[in-house]
C-alpha cells in the first residue's frame, strides 16, 4: 500500500489569528510544518505517493514541498477552487491517483503516532472496504463516536452528543478501497464523516476500526497547537529546539519545549518559554515570551512582556 491523500484544504478558522496568513498545515510543529510531520509518517509507513488535497491559500504549499522529491515522495497537489467538504475533497484527490491498491487518508489538523502499519495490516487482512483509526478520549462529547462490535466492525458513526455512548472517537487516518471512493459524487460538497461513513455502515459494507490510544492530539486551536509543539520537543528529550540558521545570544533563556524556527535571533537575557517563535522572526533583549505563537519575520521589541498571544508584523493579539 504505497498511495495517500493528505487533507489540507481547511480555512483553519479555529486557529485564528494564527491562519489569517498561513494555512493550519503549514504551521510549525517544533519547527517544521505540520504536513512535513504527516508526510515523514507517511514515508515511515512505506508511503511513497501522496495526493495534498487543498483549497484554502493552496499556493503555499507548492514552493515549500515542490514535488516531493527531498523526503524521497512522489507529490501531486488536488486544488479546489471551492470547498468540497472532506468526502468531496478526497474524491477530487483521488481522481489523481491510479490502479486497484487501496489509499490512505490523512487528516491535515491530526498529530498522531498511532502505528499505521498495523491499520494497514488489519485492512489487508480483513479484506475492508475502510479501516478507521480510532482512539479513546476521557471525553467524547466534542467528538464523533465510533462504537464497535466484538469483531472490531464499526456498528455506528455518531455526531457529537452530550451523553456519548462510547468514549472510542474517530481519530481521522482511514483507509479506503479505490471501489468506495469511487462512489462518491465528484465536484460535489460531501462530509465523509456525516454522510459517506453513516451510509457505509448503514449498507452494511466492511467498515472496520482499530483502537489505538498512542499519542493523539487535534491541532484545532492556538492552545492545542502551542501543545503540540511542546509535546514534540520535549519529546526527543530535550528542553528546547533551535533550528539551523539562529543566532541566540548566551545570556538568553529558552525552556518548557520552546521551538525555534530557521534564522531565529534571539537577544540578551530574553526569555522564551513554551512558544513557537517561527523563521526569520526577532526576540530583541530582555524580552519575555511565554505561551506566545511569533509570527514569521515578526519583532518582539526590547523590554517587551508577551504572554498568550500572537505576534504578527501587524500587532500582538490575545490567543
Amino acid at each position: 500500500m504505497t498511495q495517500a491523500i493528505l487533507l489540507v484544504g481547511g480555512k483553519g478558522t479555529r486557529l485564528l489569528p494564527l491562519t489569517r496568513s498561513v494555512p493550519k498545515p503549514m504551521l510549525p510543529i517544533a519547527g517544521l510544518p505540520v504536513t512535513e510531520h504527516q508526510l515523514l509518517k507517511a514515508k515511515a509507513a512505506g508511503i511513497t505517493s501522496i495526493v495534498l488535497a487543498t483549497s484554502y491559500l493552496a499556493d503555499v504549499f507548492i514552493p515549500y514541498f515542490g514535488d516531493g522529491s527531498k523526503w524521497g515522495l512522489e507529490l501531486q497537489y488536488a486544488v479546489e477552487t471551492e470547498p468540497l467538504g472532506t468526502g468531496g475533497a478526497i474524491a477530487n484527490a483521488a481522481s489523481k491517483l491510479s490502479g486497484n491498491e487501496p489509499i490512505v487518508i490523512f487528516n491535515g489538523d491530526v498529530l498522531s503516532s498511532h502505528n499505521l502499519s498495523a491499520q494497514i495490516k488489519l485492512h489487508q487482512e480483513r479484506e475492508a472496504d475502510v479501516t478507521l483509526h480510532l482512539t479513546h478520549v476521557p471525553d467524547a462529547r466534542a467528538f464523533g463516536c465510533v462504537p464497535l462490535d466484538a469483531d472490531g466492525r464499526v456498528t455506528a458513526f455518531l455526531e457529537k452528543m452530550e451523553n456519548p455512548v462510547t468514549n472510542t472517537i474517530n481519530a481521522g487516518c482511514y483507509i479506503f478501497n479505490p471501489t468506495i471512493i469511487n462512489q462518491i459524487p465528484r465536484d460535489t460538497v460531501v462530509s465523509i464523516e456525516r454522510e459517506i461513513f453513516p451510509e457505509l455502515v448503514k449498507m452494511g459494507k466492511n467498515v472496520f476500526g482499530i483502537i489505538d490510544d498512542a499519542y493523539w492530539l487535534d491541532i484545532g486551536t492556538p492552545a492545542a497547537l502551542l501543545q503540540g509543539s511542546r509535546d514534540a520537543v520535549l519529546g526527543k528529550g530535550v528542553d528546547f529546539l533551535v533550528m539551523e540558521g539562529c543566532s541566540i545570544d548566551v545570556t538568553a533563556h529558552l525552556s518548557s519545549g520552546s521551538a525555534m524556527g530557521r534564522g531565529v535571533v534571539v537577544g540578551a537575557r530574553a526569555r522564551i518559554d513554551g512558544s513557537i517563535v517561527s523563521d526569520v522572526a526577532q526576540i530583541q533583549d530582555d524580552a519575555v515570551v511565554t505561551g506566545s505563537f511569533i509570527a514569521q519575520g515578526a519583532v518582539v521589541e526590547k523590554n517587551a512582556q508577551i504572554h498568550d498571544s500572537y505576534v504578527a508584523k501587524d500587532g500582538i493579539f490575545p490567543l
